[in-house]
């Protein structure tokens, strides 16, 4: 028999590892890049668009053909005082609204999860039925039942219909984030001492409010943006919405698009440290 020689130590500690072998990327792969590339594209753009045209200066009225590079629009955003009531009117719309609707929403979604009573099934779908529902549809309902209790259209019934539609918004929202809460934390509270209010405020709360906080820019986007619903129960209400769809047929300033930036950046600021806060609360 011949002797099977082994490699010496010296050679042992060269040898090289194997391989390992790929799988090359198939057609299809690419194909899925692709086509997720081109739906980023399509996403994308009209927001490009409006940041690129918060930096143009027009030769008319109309914001609409790139003209030329300029920081003067930037200089002086609140050009127009009927522009920048409309924003604020917007902006104070939009936080009362989701202030309101967050406490509605999240105790309503807390209900949802822990109790179980009769009726349960109807709320549970009056619950997302304004979620499928038209916006027309809804408009149109809640102008019709502002009109049957005599309420003049305006600032308060404009409040109550972003209400009506940013609760089932953050009950979803919120309801999510509850269903994965341990409820016995809450129990181990309870027997340590505590009241039920305390509980509540101390262990629960706590722990759903990164649910909350993304509930909350949700509702607070939702409200600013909205154009059908305001636009029925608005009567001469201005909106910055409707004072952009009115702009378009007698003038298009630059400062719209310097204002929509604007919020845009604020927007992403503010989901930035929404995430880096839902980090810190995991780890």
């Amino acid at each position: 028999m011949t002797a099977v020689q082994r490699p010496s130590a010296s050679e042992a500690g060269h040898a090289h590892p194997p391989k390992t072998v790929r799988p090359r990327p198939k057609w299809g792969d690419y194909s899925l890049r692709i086509v997720a590339g081109l739906v980023l594209v399509y996403l994308f753009l009209p927001i490009a668009v409006i940041v690129a045209f918060s930096f143009n200066k027009p030769a008319g009225k109309f914001n609409y053909t790139w003209q030329g590079f300029t920081l003067d629009n930037w200089l002086d955003p609140f050009k127009y005082p009927a522009l920048t009531d409309a924003l604020k009117l917007s902006l104070e719309i939009a936080l009362i609204s989701t202030l309101i609707a967050l406490v509605l929403g999240s105790l309503l979604a807390i209900a949802l999860v822990r109790q179980r009573f009769r009726g349960y099934r109807a709320v549970d779908t009056f619950v997302i039925l304004p979620l499928t529902a038209p916006e027309v549809v809804m408009g149109a309902s809640l102008l019709t039942l502002f009109l049957d209790l005599g309420w003049a259209a305006g600032y308060t019934t404009i409040l109550i219909a972003h209400v009506a539609f940013e609760v089932s918004f953050i009950a979803m929202t919120v309801r999510a984030r509850v269903r994965g809460f341990d409820w016995t934390l809450e129990d181990a509270s309870l027997d340590l001492g505590a009241g039920p209010l305390r509980t509540f405020f101390k262990v629960t709360l706590p722990l759903i409010v990164p649910g909350i906080v993304a509930a909350g820019m949700l509702s607070f986007a939702l409200s600013l943006d909205d154009f059908i619903v305001t636009y029925f129960v608005s009567g001469s209400t201005v909106t910055y919405p409707l004072y952009v769809n009115a702009a378009v047929k007698a003038a298009v300033p630059p400062q719209i698009n310097v204002l929509a930036t604007a919020i845009l950046v604020i927007s992403l600021v503010l989901l930035a440290v929404g995430t880096l806060y839902r980090r810190k609360v995991k780890v």
